[in-house]
């Protein structure tokens, strides 16, 4: 599992690495011990969000996983609804004390809409200045290592751009197998930014793809595996989310190259259209 030892420099020089967990759906409750497992088996990459309610036991984790504090990359996101500067301020030092660490390797805006408004028109382009206002603020103070975006579309992007003093260092986005924005990847990647990609097996539904399941089988390896090989090799950084160490396992088994021919068909799969019972969150509509 070569992959956990390898990483990605960002543009300010910090590096992190290539794969993380992602902790949607794991309860405060047991993201400690989830992320004491992943720790265990060789991750170095958390990633968790204020939204998702699990920051204490993320940092309980992290704090207990009998790994240094420097040796492990967290990342926290600023709630999509946070879109005034005092509001982010308060925010960002909610999190951190939530989690109870002195600082997050890296904290993105969540959305650049907030949930109830996703995909309308209005962009909010003034609350997300005065958001991304506070976290640069937090990065030049030392409680940030890193700072980016996650959901942000181009012209969300620029709006941050015309502005900042910071650059931001991320974008975290959906992509996957059947669903890979490539003009907003290579948008991000032309700004300085490393693409993220949340939900690399289609939030579970990839699960049921015939014609990828008959293409893992013919190399060997899990659809997971496959997916996650899949973003890896467009040179994103998956995040796929488990609480299961097996799963933990296999997500990071990703030491094999998929030929270009399989690569092209990944990428011209039919995308999916209907993300099953998360078709109700506004990213998956």
């Amino acid at each position: 599992m070569m992959i956990l030892e390898e990483n990605f420099t960002l543009s300010n020089g910090v590096e992190i690495p290539k794969l993380g967990l992602g902790t949607w759906f794991i309860d405060d409750e047991n993201a400690g011990q989830a992320v004491k497992d992943a720790v265990a088996i060789g991750y170095r990459h958390i990633d968790t969000a204020q939204a998702y309610g699990n920051e204490k036991g993320v940092g309980d984790g992290v704090r207990a996983c009998g790994v240094k504090r420097e040796d492990i990359f967290v990342t926290t996101k600023l709630a999509a609804e946070v879109k005034s500067y005092d509001a982010a301020v308060s925010s960002i030092d909610a999190s951190l004390q939530k989690m109870g660490l002195d600082y997050a390797d890296l904290m993105i805006i969540h959305s650049p809409q907030p949930w109830a408004k996703f995909g309308e028109e209005e962009r909010f382009f003034e609350g997300n200045r005065e958001a991304w206002r506070a976290l640069e603020e937090a990065y030049k103070a030392g409680k940030l290592r890193a700072i980016g975006l996650s959901n942000f579309q181009r012209p969300d992007i620029d709006n941050i751009l015309g502005s900042c003093s910071v650059t931001p260092m991320v974008n975290q986005i959906l992509a996957h197998v059947s669903n890979t924005p490539k003009a907003l990847i290579q948008y991000s990647k032309d700004k300085g930014m490393l693409v993220e990609a949340y939900s690399p097996v289609g939030h579970g539904e990839l699960l049921k793809n015939q014609e990828l399941a008959e293409m893992a089988k013919r190399i060997g390896v899990s659809v997971p595996r496959l997916c996650i090989r899949y973003t890896l090799q467009l040179d994103l950084l998956p995040l796929p989310k488990t609480a299961n160490p097996d799963h933990m396992r296999d997500n990071a088994d990703v030491d094999f190259v998929i030929s270009e021919a399989d690569m092209e068909q990944l990428k011209n799969m039919e995308q999916i259209k209907d993300y099953g019972e998360a078709s109700v969150f506004p990213v998956y509509k």
